[in-house]
């Protein structure tokens, strides 16, 4: 059984090398699901880190529909990790009524040129996700990595023994909530493959700082902060 690993870090990538995993997805921010890692990121990792590498194509966080310039980047990135040499991406474009946006997803793909390409999360958002397979599976995505759209993959197991026995050529790949208490369960499942951070929370500081830099506010998936241009103007027309 292929295991992945999802480093949002050089050294959980290091980390992930030493315990044996088979295969990393490299991101930056899995509090809100991973986003795209920096250049300096992907370099060093690339430069450090032996086993295949992944590497998450999602411009920011919230929805997985995108405007033309967010998906230029998205391009541009991939672009970036097949000059890196990088073993494949993780990506996906929806539709906002919760379909995959084809046409953008097999441009991704084509873009990889026989390069891995994962189908990330936004699996666990379509409205028809048996449908959906057999979309995917026609455009040559390699895997599908989904909870079986429920908060765990092991609360998902029914949808994903149902898609594990209708895919012709496409590996499901169960991912969140994965641990060792529960592993088994998709080995004996018949899964080829499973998805895990198996991260922990290494103390940084002695004492905690007096204002946070998170904010909860900013945690939306069906909305987007964007810089305002008439709270900016305002702004401007004060102080200048």
């Amino acid at each position: 059984m292929l295991v992945e690993v999802c480093a949002n870090s050089l050294q959980s990538a290091i980390n992930a090398e030493l315990a044996g995993a088979d295969r990393i997805e490299l991101c930056s921010e899995l509090a809100v699901g991973g986003i795209t890692p920096s250049y300096g990121l992907l370099k060093l990792v690339r430069e450090k880190v032996n086993i295949p590498i992944n590497v998450l194509i999602r411009p920011r966080s919230g929805d997985f529909t995108y405007s033309d310039d967010e998906f230029q980047i998205m391009k541009s990135n991939v672009k970036l990790c097949k000059d890196l040499g990088f073993n494949g991406i993780v990506s996906g474009v929806l539709l906002d009524d919760f379909t995959i946006d084809l046409k953008r997803t097999e441009e991704l793909r084509n873009l990889t040129e026989g390069l891995n390409f994962t189908f990330h999360r936004a699996f666990d958002w379509l409205s028809v996700p048996e449908k959906s397979l057999g979309e995917l599976e026609s455009i040559g995505v390699d895997t599908i990595l989904t909870s079986g759209q429920a908060s765990s993959a092991t609360e998902g197991l029914s949808l994903l023994k149902s898609l594990l026995e209708k895919t012709e050529n496409c590996t499901i790949m169960p991912g969140g909530g994965v641990k060792p208490t529960n592993v088994t369960e998709f080995k004996t499942g018949g899964f080829k493959a499973v998805h895990l951070s198996g991260t922990q929370f290494i103390q940084t500081l002695n004492t905690s700082p007096k204002v946070s830099m998170n904010s909860l506010s900013f945690l939306k998936d069906d909305q987007l902060a964007v810089s305002n241009v008439d709270t900016i103007q305002k702004v401007v027309k004060a102080v200048k």
